[in-house]
This record gives structure tokens, C-alpha cells and sequence, in this order.
């Protein structure tokens, strides 16, 4: 019902812009400019978790960016989810390479799922939503690609926005699971693990091992595929340009404290 009301709400109200809030547009063209405007970029976190596979990024996450992120994801601003889509199938492109041959399998994009919880406090799961209106574009743009939710958490997780590097990784570890039947999907195409924002990289590599667990020759595959997500924490640009970064290993404490979510 929440769903439906916002909808509904979106063609009787006052309409802004989610980036800037200019009125009588939902996204004006300079914040669809800092959306998807220029090429996805391969990010980095420091310190680079283990496991974490090739990630793809179409934008900072600050500024237009962040506030357009933030009021799909938090005040469910659906109608944003075109234009983060686009954004995301950028990325999701960028992190699968030339395009294939026509007959080829499609992508399989994996979005990374949220809490039960917080679908229900949202009344979305905005990662699916985005996910979605990523393969529908790639689609128009003659990529065939399909959104297979195969990953659940196994567990309760802590709310990670005021946790370090390591203290997500140990949050995170063992925490999603391929649900049944799951595996047999992921046999389909070449996968892409999907996201609307990385930060510390730990929820990305713990999804990455989830699925590899399941399907003992998946793991070379899906690195050489990878990830894709709209938005990555601005110094994950600047690592990538610069070739730095620490890897985070078990036992390992080097490495400056991350950026917060």
C-alpha cells in the first residue's frame, strides 16, 4: 500500500528535482549530468577487503549524487529509479566487457540484498528496484541481461553506517546465503553482482563468497565479470587513478581508518 500511495503521490504533488530540488522536474539536467554523464570508472576501497571482485562505479557519491541516492533509497522517491538505472547499467556494462555475440547468454545481474527489516521500513528494496531498470535498459541497448535475486541474508546483521573497515568485514562475514534453487539460475550467464553504493567493498566481497560457495568453477567466472553499483565514496576514484590501496587479509591491521557510510 505504501508502494501504491507513493506512486499516486508522485502525479498529484509538486514535483522536485531529488539532486538539487529544483522545482517541476524529478531530476534536473545537471544532476543527470552527475549521475551518468561520464564513463564508469573502475573503484577501489582502501583498505581493499579480500575476495572484493573488479567494481565498476558511474558516479561519485557526493553531492546531487548522494541526495538523489538518498531520496530513492530513504523517502522512496521511485520515480528516480529510471534514471539510477541508467546510471547502474553504465556501470553493469563497463564491469562485463564488449558486448557479446547475439544468441549470448544474458547478463545476470545479482542485485545485493537488503534486510527484511528495511524493505519493510522503506516499503521497497530499492538495490531490486535499480536492478531492474538497469536490465531494462541494457535491454533497449540490445544486451540481453535479466535481474536473478538468488542472495538472502542468512542472518541478522548490525546496522554498519558507524563501523570501521574491519568491523564490516566481521559484521558481514558469513551473512548471505544462495537461496535453493539458486545455483541452478546462476548456471545461465555471466554474472554481475549489483549494488547502489560501495564504500568499505565488505558487503560486495561477502557476496561475492556467498555465491562462489555454492558453485565450486563459479568463483574464476564471476571475477572476471565483476560488479557494478551507481555511486562509490569519492577516494575510491582517487585509488583507483593513483594505483593505492591496502587489501585487508585476516590478521592484517594495516591501513587508515575508511570513510564512513
Amino acid at each position: 500500500m505504501r508502494g501504491w500511495w507513493r506512486e499516486i503521490a508522485g502525479l498529484v504533488l509538486p514535483v522536485a528535482c531529488g539532486g538539487c530540488g529544483s522545482p517541476r522536474t524529478p531530476l534536473c539536467a545537471p544532476c543527470a549530468r552527475a549521475l551518468h554523464g561520464s564513463a564508469a570508472s573502475r573503484v577501489r576501497p582502501a583498505p581493499e577487503p579480500a575476495g572484493l571482485p573488479a567494481v565498476h562505479a558511474a558516479a561519485p557519491y557526493a553531492d546531487s549524487v548522494r541526495a538523489v541516492l538518498l531520496a530513492h533509497k530513504e523517502r522512496g522517491v521511485l520515480g528516480l529509479a529510471g534514471p539510477l538505472g541508467f546510471a547502474l547499467a553504465g556501470a553493469v556494462r563497463a564491469a562485463a566487457g564488449p558486448s557479446a555475440a547475439p544468441g549470448a547468454p544474458p547478463l545476470l545481474l545479482v542485485p545485493v540484498p537488503s534486510s527484511r527489516r528495511a524493505v519493510r521500513a522503506r516499503g521497497h528494496d530499492p538495490t531490486r528496484r535499480i536492478a531492474l531498470a538497469a536490465a531494462a535498459r541494457l535491454r533497449t541497448t540490445g544486451r540481453a541481461a535479466r535481474v536473478v535475486p538468488v542472495l538472502r541474508q542468512g542472518r541478522a546483521v548490525a546496522d554498519q553506517s558507524a563501523l570501521t573497515a574491519r568491523a564490516r568485514l566481521a559484521n558481514m562475514a558469513g551473512a548471505l546465503e544462495v537461496v535453493p534453487g539458486g545455483e541452478r539460475l546462476l548456471r545461465e550467464g555471466p554474472v554481475v553482482l549489483v549494488d547502489d553504493l560501495m564504500t568499505t567493498g565488505a558487503t560486495l566481497a561477502e557476496a561475492a563468497r556467498a555465491l562462489s560457495a555454492v558453485h565450486g568453477s563459479f568463483t574464476a567466472g564471476f571475477t572476471r565479470t565483476g560488479a557494478a553499483v551507481v555511486a562509490a565514496v569519492p577516494r575510491s576514484f582517487e585509488i583507483n587513478r593513483n594505483c593505492r590501496g591496502t587489501r585487508i587479509v585476516a590478521g592484517d591491521e594495516r591501513g587508515k581508518p575508511p570513510l564512513r557510510r
